[in-house]
């Protein structure tokens, strides 16, 4: 494997059309994670109630905590340095959300898999902007 193989920036970037998509998914998904976060520090008795139904503790504590561990995540990845890691920490939080639905028994595809679908938005608009990414994990070679 040569050296150019290895560096990102010897191939062409992604084309303009490309990175305009993937900040369109990631526009989508940070303001999806910007109101989820905003509503959980709203003290709105839903909130509350939502929390219960799903098994967690309905204290403002916890759901601040959550709040704010879903925020800084989200911070992270809307910065272009710092995205992969908070794609990473928006991954985890992601699949704490499955695992929570699954033990609930909610209903698979509007439910669980939501997460996934985040996910995806996550990954996917993070691959089409970012060209470090998209030499780490490419399509085609």
């Amino acid at each position: 494997m040569t050296s150019a193989a290895l560096d990102p920036s010897a191939e062409a970037g992604p084309s303009r059309g490309a990175v305009r998509a993937g900040w369109a998914l990631s526009g989508l998904a940070i303001l999806f994670f910007a109101m989820d976060g905003a509503m959980k520090l709203s003290g709105l008795p839903i909130v509350a109630e939502t929390s219960a139904a799903l098994g967690w503790r309905s204290d403002p504590g916890t759901i601040y905590l959550l709040a704010a561990l879903l925020l800084s995540s989200t911070l992270l990845y809307a910065v272009p340095r710092t995205a992969v890691l908070g794609a990473v920490l928006l991954t985890g939080y992601l699949g704490g959300a499955v695992a929570t639905h699954v033990r609930v028994g909610s209903p698979l595809f509007s439910h669980v898999l939501f997460g996934v679908y985040l996910g995806i938005f996550v990954w996917g608009g993070l691959w089409l902007r970012d060209p470090r990414l998209r030499a780490l994990l490419p399509l085609v070679r």
